[in-house]
This record gives structure tokens, sequence and C-alpha cells, in this order.
């Protein structure tokens, strides 16, 4: 149970053996100095109007978008980050927040000239979408919420019991190769191990007017074996001024091709990226 429940926490549900990703280089890496510490970035494609992303708990941008960000950058900029804590980005003495990490979002744009741009989270990440669009609403041109909730009743039950519980040794193996591959340092993996599992303990509900306060056109996308329940993605679309909601088949992550879910067809991959630059070019 609390192998189960800790791999629904850190963005991968079911330990299912990993896809193989393709080799994507980035037309542009780097580091951006972003409140107090190091953020690491890449950039994909060209295009006036950036799709930002942001992963999940426990993640890389490979881990969680290596198997999409190319067919987005066929058509449009991509940017993508590390969090505070997360791969080859740097930490603070103080722990990981959704408001934190929204500032640094905030901030790393601004290091980039980027004045506005649409913003699609994953999981933990799709948290961070939603702190931004509130706090920050004049860089949100569009939002893509995947897979993230906003009360803790929203996610499948027992999730927070296991949390307490939830150990390195628990963690995905994929998901801490991956950490490791970038940056190879046993230390670190546990210190954002730890951090994401303090976050997510201290989780409490957002108030219903939080989500209704959010202007930008919204949508919602989630799959229909989520460790989110389909309700609470309806409930929150219906509460968003506007927004959409896109339920896919199979598991968390499974539709952008996150390295922890089963085998999906690249065929579905694909359309789910075709449906959100649907909505995107809107």
């Amino acid at each position: 149970m609390v192998k189960t429940i800790y791999l629904l926490a850190i963005s991968s549900i079911f330990l299912f053996p990993s896809m193989q990703q393709e080799t994507i280089k980035p037309s542009e890496s780097g580091y951006a100095p972003v409140n107090g510490l190091n953020m690491y970035y890449e950039i994909y494609g060209e295009g006036d109007m950036p799709l930002v992303l942001i992963h999940g708990g426990g993640s890389t941008i490979q881990s969680n978008f290596a198997n999409i960000i190319l067919l987005w950058a066929e058509n449009r900029k991509v940017i993508a980050m590390e969090l505070q804590a997360h791969g080859r980005t740097g930490d603070r003495e103080n722990g990981v927040s959704f408001s934190q990490d929204a500032k640094d979002v905030a901030a790393l744009l601004k290091y980039l000239h980027v004045n506005k741009a649409d913003i699609l989270g994953f999981s933990n990440g799709g948290n961070t979408a939603m702190k931004t669009a509130m706090e920050y609403p004049e860089i949100i041109n569009k939002l893509v919420v995947a897979s993230s909730f906003y009360r803790r009743d929203g996610l499948l039950p027992g999730f927070f019991d296991g949390m307490r519980n939830a150990t390195l040794e628990n963690m995905p193996e994929p998901l801490k190769k991956a950490y490791l591959e970038v940056n190879p340092d046993e230390r670190g993996l546990q210190n954002m191990h730890d951090k994401d599992k303090e976050r997510m303990l201290r989780f409490t509900d957002w108030k219903d007017e939080d989500l209704t306060n959010i202007k930008a056109p919204t949508l919602f996308l989630a799959a229909d074996r989520d460790v989110v329940l389909p309700e609470h993605s309806l409930k929150m679309s219906q509460m968003v001024p506007g927004s959409r909601l896109l339920i896919l088949p199979g598991n968390h992550g499974s539709y952008l091709g996150e390295i922890c879910t089963e085998p999906t067809e690249q065929k579905s991959i694909r359309a789910t990226a075709l449906l959100v630059q649907e909505f995107l070019d809107r």
C-alpha cells in the first residue's frame, strides 16, 4: 500500500515498464539566476507564444515530457524548466511550495524576456501552473492543468495516509534513474524526495474562489484511471469560468508518455499533443 501510494504522489501512479524515450536535444539550455537559486531550463522550437512545461513532483524535464515535447516543438516554442531541488536546479534551505514555484516560473520567464505564455503543468506541476495563474495572471495566455487537484479529497482514497510512510526506497526506479542521469548526487535525490513528501503532507485545501478567480482560458486534462478522481477534474472545470475538460484513457501521465506509466502507443501521445495544440490555437 505504501509503495502504491508513493507512486501516486511522485507523478506516477503505478510502476509499469518504462517507455523508450526519444533522444531530444534543445535548441537552447542553461541556468537562470532565479530568486536565489540557479534554475535549469531548456528551449525547443520557435514561435511567438511559448508553451511553458512544468513537471510534477520527483521529476525532471525528460522523465515527464521526453515523449511529447518534440511534438509541440514542431509548431511552437516550448520552454521547460526544473523546479527547486529537482534535477539540475539548485535548492534553498526552505521547503518547496507551489507558491514559491510559481514565483520562480514567473521570474524565469522575465529572465528569458517572455511577457506572456501558455502554461501546462502536470501533476504537482499543475498545482504550480494554477498558482501561477492566480498570482501572476498577467503572464498567462492559456492554461493547461494536467492530472492535478485543489482539494485533498480530489485524490484517490488513502493517498495522504500512505504518504506519511513514503520513503526513498518506495520511489519508482525510473524516476530515481532519471534524476541521477542529470544530477549524480544521491544526497540531492534524497533531499528532493523529502521536500516533495513534506509539501504533500502540508497541503491544505484551496478555496473554491481561488479557482473561480482564474481568468485565463483553461483546459483540464486527466486520465480515466488517474490519481485524480474524474469527478474532481469535472468539478474544477466547472469552477473556472469558460474552461474545458478532456478525459483520456490511461493512467497518471500515460497520455503524455510519462516515464513510469504503462507503454503507450505513440499515436495516443500524438493525439494528446494535437488536442492540446488545438485548444491553444483557438
